[in-house]
């Protein structure tokens, strides 16, 4: 839950004003390492702004992805992991992701039923 910028640099006011943080807390209901997270914050970006972690691209382009799988629909996940220099995980991923679906065996299975 990202606090507002307002409520942020009034607790920070509120404690740097010489309140305990039992007071910080009673007065806000926050604790007061949150204080001290946001006044680290503004004194190395200049800023209360919430940080958000961003995002990686993706180690597999989906469009390369589906082109391989048009040109050879036959392949398993861990010759697509060979040709993309990745793990099976980021294959099956992927394919999720492009809302393809794969081959789930290498070999057809036999019905093994027991004969009395």
């Amino acid at each position: 839950m990202a606090y507002s910028l307002d409520f942020r640099e009034r607790a920070i006011t509120y404690w740097d004003n010489g309140h305990t943080s039992e007071e910080l807390y009673e007065a806000f209901k926050i604790h007061p390492a949150r204080v001290n997270e946001w006044k680290r914050l503004l004194k190395k970006t200049g800023s209360l702004e919430p940080q958000y972690p961003k995002t990686r691209k993706g180690k597999i382009d989906i469009e390369k992805l589906e082109q391989e799988l048009e040109r050879k629909p036959d392949l398993t996940l861990p010759e697509l992991a060979k040709i993309f220099d990745c793990k099976k995980q980021s294959v099956h991923v992927a394919c999720k992701k492009a809302k393809l679906t794969r081959k789930k065996r290498y070999l057809p299975t036999r019905n093994r039923t027991h004969q009395m």
